[in-house]
């Protein structure tokens, strides 16, 4: 018969919002497995940490010196999601599986409780595209991806980078934002147009 316990860290990794239900007979084994690992991390890479957070193990979490990662309290990330630094998320924020931010040279910033749904992608940089150059040769630039709070993107979106996203916004899935959100709009589609307000 299968541990238990592993099928719920397993479950736990993919739904990552029901670590803050369990009950304390459950919490007395997943605390301290969060604890270790979250204190792995931490020595390997430049990651602060706020309270209460969960990391699922299959999230790759990379923050090089001067490419930090910043979570805030009550916050979670889910498996199979990547992150690169420099990226700083607020209190209460939700990073669900499979999603892929990185944070290019100026950063990514995600507002208090703001959620991403899986698969959504967030590239704070771009790629030049000078038909005279390869385009691994091109040059890079970053201008940053910021979401301010309360912010929620449907599963599948995407944010292209000098993008910020207004309080309360909300975009719909498998929609692409290539441009300033202004606060409580309501968007779909690629690219993104406005389909009404909160």
């Amino acid at each position: 018969m299968r541990d238990y316990q592993e099928q719920h860290k397993r479950r736990l990794s993919y739904m990552p919002w029901l670590y803050y239900r369990l009950k304390p007979k459950h919490l007395a084994w997943a605390k301290p497995w969060q604890d270790a690992l979250q204190q792995e991390l931490c020595e390997l890479e430049t990651i602060t940490l706020g309270e209460n957070v969960f990391i699922a193990p299959g999230a790759q979490l990379f923050a090089e010196p001067g490419r930090d990662i910043v979570i805030g309290d009550n916050t979670f990330i889910a498996a199979d999601t990547v992150i690169h630094g420099p990226v700083t998320l607020g209190a209460g924020v939700s990073i669900n599986h499979h999603c892929t931010l990185d944070g290019g040279r100026a950063g990514i910033t995600i507002g208090d409780n703001s959620r991403l749904a899986p698969y959504c992608h967030l590239f704070a940089f771009n790629h030049g595209t000078d038909p005279e150059r390869l385009i691994r040769e091109q040059p890079v630039s970053s201008q940053g991806i910021t979401l301010k709070q309360d912010v929620w993107l449907g599963s599948h979106t995407g944010v292209t980078d000098g993008v910020t996203l207004g309080v309360g916004a909300v975009v719909g899935m498998n929609s692409v934002v290539t441009r300033d959100l202004a606060a409580g709009a309501k968007v779909a589609g690629n690219p993104a147009r406005i389909i009404g307000e909160r």
